[in-house]
């Protein structure tokens, strides 16, 4: 088996947890529609519940970066998943409006338990081909938000709430799969590890912190994009659109997607071009995306413009990882948590704002925020240098 065939390997288990995760965390805003019609939420009430689930998520990712950095819990991998299909399987047990709030915090903090390990791990198994890691890593979670949400509107809408019940079954089996595979995933990373020791003798990383400063406001914006579109495209669709609460559903699959593939196709391109010219195009992408997704009342020219709102969504992923892991290259842990935890964290603290302001003029109105912060991470992403003149940065696993 060559080295290329082992990254594929490693990360395609880790890619596994990412999807059992991540179709968790999709499925809570795709079921916001059936929440409002059922239990009569106002819109702030129903974002309330992704908010939740992202702050604690968010909160969290920090803490166990910083702790996977010096203490590694490989462990941990597979038990982020079981958390998020548990609480995901009991909202369809309950009709409690604080019970579905409790629930929505547990699939957060399964969330957080993976992300960062998870990250890490990528990073120690890629060797040279950060980004395509990174890519390949990625397109499990976005896989994820693309079908999770169509298969929670299939239990909500159509077979029964409580058939929420396969998020559970289902990520019980790609935890144990990633069980078992664990030994070869730590295999490749001392592999790795031995060979970077080789390589660059005597090199210790450093930390960038005046650049990842900069970075954090096209993560920011991202985390707003991100998190918004997946809050409230399904009631777009519905209540601007006048579409049907399954091809809302339905607009969230394809947004996701088409984020499956740009993911991964965006860490290739960055591994050519550089992270940082990735990430300038798919900042500068997002702001005429979101300015007519929001000023159209068409299903089509929306359904239209779900493509290049893809690419300033998804495109940007691996570079602002990637940049976060080599600007804080001492503490890759931690950087994982900080910009996988702000890549949610921002558009949690968001979403109920927004809804206050769609409860009160309308949620048109309340979405302008989407290009107006997709400007300012624009014109951030131009303060970065660009890759050539980063610090070198050799990732070293601490014991």
């Amino acid at each position: 088996m060559t080295t290329q065939e082992k990254l594929h390997f490693s990360v395609y288990y880790l890619a596994l947890g990412h999807l059992a995760v991540d179709w968790s965390q999709g499925a809570i805003p795709a079921l916001l529609p059936f929440f409002i019609q059922h239990y009569g939420l106002s819109y702030e009430r129903a974002a309330f519940i992704v908010f939740l689930n992202l702050l604690i998520s968010s909160i969290t990712q920090p803490l166990l970066g910083y702790y996977a950095d010096r203490f590694s819990k490989p462990w941990l991998v597979p038990l982020g998943p079981v958390l998020c299909g548990a609480a995901i399987a009991s909202i369809g047990f309950t009709g409690s409006y604080p019970a579905i709030l409790c629930a929505s915090m547990v699939s957060g903090f399964g969330s957080a338990i993976y992300h960062p390990e998870g990250a890490l791990m990528v990073n120690h198994v890629a060797g040279r081909q950060k980004g395509r890691a990174l890519g390949l890593f990625s397109v499990g979670g976005n896989a994820g938000f693309a079908v999770g949400p169509m298969l929670a509107g299939l239990c909500a809408y159509k077979l029964g709430i409580r058939c929420l019940l396969v998020f559970l079954v289902v990520n019980l089996v790609l935890a144990l799969a990633i069980y078992v595979h664990m030994p070869s995933i730590l295999q490749k990373a001392a592999e790795n590890k031995q060979e970077e020791k080789r390589e660059n003798p005597g090199y210790e990383p450093r930390n960038d912190w005046k650049n990842f400063g900069r970075l954090l406001f096209p993560i920011c914006a991202r985390s707003m994009g991100f998190t918004l579109s997946n809050t409230f495209i399904p009631m777009f669709w519905i209540t601007v659109l006048m579409a049907t609460p399954t091809q809302g559903t339905s607009a969230l699959t394809i947004l996701f997607t088409l984020g499956a593939v740009l993911t991964y196709v965006g860490g290739v391109v960055s591994d050519r071009i550089g992270f940082v010219k990735m990430l300038r195009i798919a900042m500068l992408t997002g702001v005429p995306s979101f300015f007519f997704l929001t000023q159209t009342t068409d299903v089509w020219i929306a359904t239209g413009l779900l493509v290049p709102l893809a690419v300033a969504l998804f495109m940007a992923y691996s570079p602002i990882v990637a940049l976060g892991q080599q600007y804080l290259a001492r503490n890759v842990g931690f950087a994982s948590g900080v910009t996988l935890g702000l890549t949610t964290t921002v558009g949690g603290l968001m979403a109920p704002l927004v809804g206050r302001l769609a409860d009160h003029y309308g949620l048109v109105t309340a979405l302008q925020v989407l290009w107006i912060a997709a400007a300012v991470g624009a014109a951030a992403s131009f303060t970065l240098p660009l890759d050539r003149k980063m610090p070198r940065t050799i990732v070293r696993h601490k014991d």
